[in-house]
């Protein structure tokens, strides 16, 4: 999955970005979202290919001691379950590639 491999590979974790811009708060400002994401996955009944909680985090523990065994907590869990999504077809490399791009945009502005 190029776009998650293209996160690793640039290596933007949270400890390396806080230093770099001199914030001091150990967590990252997007946890309270994927912590949001998480849950609203965790109670969605609509969709098959959605995982139910257990299969989610049992996905999560296997990549993260694996795929993603580099990253760092929480990046390695964020990752994870976008990697999660992208194999269900819940969304696809080039609305996540549009969605960082996005993301990327309004860092940068």
């Amino acid at each position: 999955m190029a776009p998650l491999q293209d996160i690793v590979e640039r290596n933007q974790v949270w400890p390396r970005m806080a230093a770099k811009y001199g914030v001091s708060n150990p967590v990252p400002p997007w946890k309270t979202s994927l912590d949001g994401m998480c849950d609203a996955l965790d109670h969605a009944v609509c969709d098959a290919n959605i995982p139910d909680l257990k299969d989610r985090r049992d996905e999560e523990d296997s990549l993260t001691a694996t795929v993603y065994a580099d990253l760092p907590y929480p990046e390695n869990q964020l990752v994870a379950l976008a990697h999660s999504l992208l194999t269900r077809g819940v969304i696809d490399e080039t609305e996540l590639r549009e969605r960082l791009a996005s993301v990327r945009a309004r860092l940068e502005a």
